[in-house]
C-alpha cells in the first residue's frame, strides 16, 4: 500500500509538469556523506555514533513552475556508515517532495519533505530485515544554482523520527541484541540534466 501511494503521488506530479509550458524533468545524480543513527548493544546499553562515509544516489526529477516551483524527485540511493571496524550499509528509495524560490539570478533555496523505503539493510556481514518501519518520511532543505540544462544543489536531509533496525549476533558473540538507528543524516551533492 505504501508503495503504491508513492508511485502514486510522484507519477500525478511528473505527469502534472508535462502539462505546462516551460516546466522541465530530466535526470539527476551524486554523492551523499551519511551517517546513521547511534548503535546500541544489549550489553551495557551503550551508544556509538558513526563516522561518516560516502554514499551516491541516482535518479530522476521533475519541475514545475518558474520562480517558484515544486520538484518532486525519485532516487535510488546507497548510503555506507561505520561503527569503529563494524560497516552499516543501507539502500533505499528516496522521494523528496520539494518546493523552492529563486533568490537571485541561478540561485535559488528549497525545503520539502523526503518519503523513504528501505531496500536493504545490512551491518558487518549480517542482513538485518527486522527494521521498525522501511517506510519513513525526511526533511531536506538546501541551496541551487542552474544554469540552462545543467543545475548543481547542495542539501541537508534528516529523518523525523527513530527507526531502528534490531538483529541478534555480532562480532561479540551470538545472543547479543543489537539496535541501530537507521534514520539518514546527511550531507547531499548533486548534479542535475534537464532532458
Amino acid at each position: 500500500m505504501k508503495k503504491l501511494v508513492i508511485t502514486t503521488i510522484l507519477l500525478f506530479a511528473i505527469n502534472l509538469s508535462f502539462a505546462q509550458d516551460g516546466n522541465s524533468f530530466g535526470l539527476k545524480g551524486g554523492l551523499n556523506y551519511n551517517a546513521n543513527g547511534d548503535y546500541f548493544e544489549s550489553i551495557g546499553d551503550n551508544a556509538q555514533h558513526p563516522d561518516r562515509n560516502i554514499g551516491y544516489h541516482i535518479g530522476v526529477f521533475g519541475k514545475i513552475g518558474n520562480k517558484f516551483y515544486f520538484r518532486p524527485e525519485l532516487m535510488y540511493t546507497s548510503t555506507k556508515s561505520d561503527y569503529d571496524s563494524d560497516d552499516f550499509t543501507m539502500q533505499k528509495i528516496d522521494a523528496p517532495l520539494l518546493f523552492g524560490v529563486k533568490v537571485l539570478g541561478p540561485v535559488s533555496v528549497f525545503g520539502g519533505p523526503s518519503l523513504q523505503y528501505i531496500l536493504d539493510t545490512e551491518f558487518d556481514g549480517i542482513s538485518i530485515s527486522e527494521v521498525e518501519d522501511d517506510f519513513s518520511v525526511g526533511l531536506n532543505f538546501g541551496i541551487g544554482l542552474s544554469f540552462q540544462s545543467f543545475g548543481i544543489d547542495l542539501r541537508y536531509e534528516r529523518g523525523f523520527s527513530d527507526n531502528e533496525a534490531t538483529f541478534i549476533g555480532n562480532n561479540l558473540g551470538e545472543g547479543v541484541v543489537s539496535r541501530i538507528d537507521t534514520r539518514p543524516d546527511q550531507l547531499i551533492l548533486s548534479l542535475s540534466l534537464i532532458l
